[in-house]
């Protein structure tokens, strides 16, 4: 499935990480991203399942593990953009 978004937030509802994650991407604000929850996909269940939140760049396949802030979400929105 191709996605439209240029970064993908992994996560789950209830998950309070999750949420602190979402928080700091709209902090951010003028990133396209989409939420995706791993309990939808059984790959995603598979890959995610103990470390979500994580925040993927779709087209160079980097991914953030949490933990993270606004700093190094930063940082790897930089990267991700300088490629």
């Amino acid at each position: 499935m191709e996605r439209s978004s240029d970064y993908t937030l992994y996560g789950t509802d209830g998950c309070h990480l999750c949420e602190q994650a979402q928080a700091l991407m709209e902090q951010i604000g003028a990133v396209d991203y989409c939420s995706t929850d791993i309990i939808d996909n059984d790959d995603d269940l598979a890959r995610y399942r103990v470390v979500i939140p994580v925040l993927k760049h779709n087209q160079s396949e980097r991914e953030l593990l949490w933990p993270f802030d606004i700093t190094t979400l930063n940082a790897f929105l930089e990267q991700c953009s300088a490629n």
